[in-house]
């Protein structure tokens, strides 16, 4: 094989994993040329990802373009991560029937650092830069302010879809949020990225971006846009306030038994969004499930993958078998979460508070709907009512996913 074949093998593998599980890619050939200049010269491309600190918990499916990035990272590109703390002053309205509210200083502090915690759990610390946009938005003049506006018109901003309903719906615009997709854009002038990534909603936003450069005389970066992650239940967006998401905070039992819940239909999603698997892998899994293999070895390796990137080799070995015990034998699992409750609370009724406040049930008439419908075991026996007794080391099965042993004290 020639040199020049060497390269094209090299950049078309690059390609595949960058356009796995992708919606859409903007730009595609200048990437293509990008990414074999970058083979030619030893120089790593620039990914820019903007973060704006303003939901700091994230799941696996805020996550899904942190595992993007982490593929690139691994290839050898440079992840630059913007905290928007001067954008965040503004308030992104992306998707909003009204402009966000925009933060204090103090909050955009507080948030930065918990989300460098987490994207850490990803990213590799020190392959990764983190920038915040305040260091070079503020320090520009209104003169450059003004030309800086002057490249865009009103027509166009309105063509944002959230600006546009808002306008068609007489709701108020500020004229200060038309700044906020203007300076995201003047990021990536400052930074020369090659490539910017980001979820669906931002489309308007990072195209603004390579509009910018374009008309600075630079080289456009190309623009990835990754899609919005069902949660768990297959059919809603991932959500803590629907329950349907697994966190990457999450114990590795939770996480394993979560994973195991998503439907067969959307397993091969999941294994391009939420793992760092290559083309190559996934193409032998999506032929096994062609060819008729059981969809849970699939689902199983799923998520073995999803919790080894978060978790211990061993951590992961216990949540699998935590889930194999409880959920596949049905038996009661060697490995159980204790509550301790006073020795004078011998019965279910008498464990109602300390049930709510461990949040094993929402309230007291969800456990006594449970023990009526048979949905309480007691060392793999169903209990028959809230006067039954407990002992100490029972062991509780309450619903089809929560166990419990009882530690009286």
């Amino acid at each position: 094989m020639t040199a020049n074949e060497t390269i094209k093998q090299q950049v078309k593998h690059q390609m595949r994993i960058i356009k796995q599980g992708a919606a859409n890619l903007v730009g595609e050939e200048e990437l293509e040329a990008k990414l074999k200049n970058s083979i030619l010269t030893g120089k790593p491309l620039t990914v820019k990802f903007g973060m704006d600190p303003s939901a700091p918990d994230i799941h696996i499916g805020h996550a899904v373009a942190l595992r993007k990035l982490k593929q690139l990272q691994d290839m050898g590109h440079t992840i630059v991560i913007i905290i928007g703390d001067f954008t965040a002053k503004i308030g992104d309205p992306t998707g909003k029937s009204k402009g966000r509210k925009a933060m204090t200083e103090q909050e955009v502090v507080v948030n930065a650092q918990t989300y460098q915690e987490q994207i850490f759990r990803i990213l590799n610390r020190e392959k990764t830069q983190v920038r915040y946009n305040g260091e070079w938005l503020e320090q520009l003049r209104l003169d450059e302010v003004l030309k800086l506006a002057s490249t865009i018109t009103v027509a166009r901003m309105l063509e944002r879809d959230d600006f546009e309903n808002r306008f068609h719906n007489n709701v108020p615009i500020g004229l200060h949020e038309f700044f906020y997709p203007l300076m995201q854009a003047y990021d990536s002038v400052v930074l020369e990225a090659d490539l910017e990534l980001g979820g669906t909603d931002q489309t308007f936003n990072i195209l603004m971006g390579r509009s910018l450069q374009k008309d600075r005389g630079m080289e456009a970066q190309a623009a990835l846009f990754m899609p919005i992650l069902e949660g768990i239940d297959g059919v809603e967006k991932m959500s803590k306030s629907l329950g349907n998401y697994i966190g990457i905070y999450e114990d590795a039992k939770t996480m394993f038994r979560k994973a195991m819940q998503i439907p067969d239909f959307i397993i091969i999603k999941y294994f391009e969004l939420t793992t760092d698997i290559l083309p190559e892998e996934l193409d032998e899994i999506k032929a096994a499930l062609a060819a008729g293999q059981n969809p849970k070895e699939s689902k199983l390796l799923l998520a073995r993958t999803v919790t080894s990137l978060y978790h211990t080799p061993e951590e992961t070995v216990a949540g699998e078998r935590f889930f194999e015990e409880a959920f596949t034998k049905k038996e009661i699992p060697q490995e159980v979460e204790s509550l301790e409750i006073v020795a004078q609370q011998r019965n279910l009724f008498d464990c109602l508070t300390p049930f709510v406040e461990s949040g094993l049930v929402n309230s007291g008439s969800e456990l006594r709907r449970l023990v009526a419908q048979g949905g309480v075991r007691k060392n793999g026996v169903p209990v028959t009512g809230m006067e039954d007794p407990i002992e100490n080391g029972d062991v509780l099965r309450i619903g089809k996913k929560k166990f419990v042993k009882l530690i009286l004290v």
